[in-house]
């Protein structure tokens, strides 16, 4: 059941140019329970009205903090709100909310985990349980991350550090939309959905997440559906840029 609680402002840094990693803490001291994947809303007055924006949790549960990553929104609500927090400044919140996790009943071989933007964000939420699904089951994972160019790239030390450590099980695939100047083996070029089919999407072995634009998301979700998978073993997640 969602809770209803206030957080306070830890620590904050820069992602890329337009994006920021917050980090809270409960100012009453409890811990969420949550699953990676999911995400909180966070609640606020906006001229005169009760307003909420969604924000997909960027750590595992088993940190200290509650992060996320916020794009910039030119003349957004919620920008101007989180742009102006102070460290030890308090917002409300509530959650958990959300089903975009990884089940512990799937038995498939591969997972294709797909995202753009701040889209990347229940991706790194997730890295300890697909390490231990990894370790445990095998399993291999494709994480196919669409950016404009390398600075917009979050998290990228994250999951470079995890193809590192598992480099037969764990493919991190960079896609840039605007440069062509990534360092990392095997990047490509141009929009995810059009990269999509290199992963030679397979209805036996796969199951996809999908994360970030809403173009994005339906336009995977389509071709993905073209190669067989069904709709079950293709999991959604749509991220708006609400003012």
């Amino acid at each position: 059941m969602p809770e209803r609680f206030h957080l306070e402002l830890r620590d904050s840094r820069m992602l890329a140019p337009s994006m920021r990693h917050l980090a809270f803490v409960r100012r009453d001291g409890q811990i969420l329970n949550f699953i990676p994947g999911q995400f909180l809303q966070i609640h606020f007055q906006h001229e005169g009205q009760d307003t909420k924006r969604s924000y997909s949790l960027a750590n595992h549960p088993q940190h200290e903090h509650l992060e996320i990553a916020v794009s910039y929104v030119e003349n957004g609500a919620a920008t101007a709100l989180l742009s102006a927090l102070a460290h030890g400044e308090a917002i409300s919140a509530s959650g958990p909310y959300g089903r975009f996790c990884l089940l512990d009943g799937d038995r498939n071989a591969r997972y294709l985990l797909i995202g753009t933007g701040t889209g990347i964000t229940p991706y790194r939420a997730m890295l300890p349980s697909i390490d231990a699904a990894i370790r445990t089951r095998g399993t291999r994972f494709v994480l196919l991350f669409g950016a404009r160019n390398n600075a917009e790239l979050l998290y990228r030390e994250d999951f470079q550090a995890m193809a590192e450590r598992h480099p037969q099980h764990f493919q991190f695939l960079p896609c840039l939309s605007r440069a062509s100047d990534c360092d990392w083996p095997d990047a490509r070029r141009g929009y995810v959905q059009e990269a999509l089919a290199s992963l030679a999407p397979d209805a036996a072995q796969d199951i996809a997440y999908l994360c970030g634009n809403p173009n994005m998301v339906d336009a995977c979700f389509n071709a993905l559906k073209d190669h067989g998978l069904p709709v079950p073993a293709i999991r959604r997640e749509k991220y708006v840029s609400s003012r």
